[in-house]
């Protein structure tokens, strides 16, 4: 998928806000700090559209970056931040829910997980409640450059085994480094911009 055109439109925190231009949307999701700003980074081939931070918990909004003019990306705000007030958990909560129940545009979420670790509770509840939209997933499993090639399909199987992956949904290694795993990526998430 060739990218000539990748911007930030707006980043929105209630639905007022969002593009109102009926184009296909797809949710970003993924723990603070396991690299989804290096994913859209490296599958739009722009080295900084996406702010990646050593901070984490940095997305607060909801990012809607407009690809080709022809589809969004909308990056939502990490989770499993200790040092996020309760406060602002909650609103952020507020925030996703309206944005996953109501949006009549998002065509699927893709869930970013770091492959060499089991998925956390977060990352299982973030899975169910995407699956609670009825929206097709694709996990991509991150930071794949870090594993052993011989190692990959037992971290892969945990996956699957501890998010109860539903066999409508795939996960696609990926490395931010080496760009494996972006052709994978593309093709499914294209699958979804019809």
């Amino acid at each position: 998928m060739k990218v000539n055109q990748a911007e930030l439109v707006i980043s929105a925190v209630s639905k007022k806000q969002y593009p109102t231009e009926p184009l296909p949307e797809i949710a970003l999701a993924g723990r603070s700090n396991v690299g989804k700003s290096s994913f859209i980074n490296k599958i739009i081939q722009r080295k900084a559209l996406a702010r990646t931070s050593s901070k984490p918990g940095k997305t607060q909004t909801l990012n809607f970056y407009k690809i080709n003019d022809a589809y969004y990306f909308v990056d939502v705000p990490g989770y499993g931040y200790a040092k996020v007030s309760k406060k602002e958990r909650e609103k952020w909560g507020k925030m996703m829910e309206e944005y996953f129940a109501e949006r009549e545009n998002l065509n699927m979420a893709v869930l970013i997980i770091d492959i060499r670790h089991d998925p956390t509770k977060d990352d299982v509840m973030m899975y169910d409640f995407l699956k609670h939209f009825d929206l097709p997933i694709t996990v991509i499993a991150t930071k794949l450059d870090k594993i052993k090639r011989g190692q990959r399909a037992k971290h892969l199987q945990r996956i699957i085994e501890v998010l109860e992956l539903e066999e409508e949904d795939t996960v696609i290694p990926f490395s931010a480094e080496t760009g494996e795993g972006k052709d994978d990526a593309w093709k499914a998430i294209y699958a979804h911009l019809k």
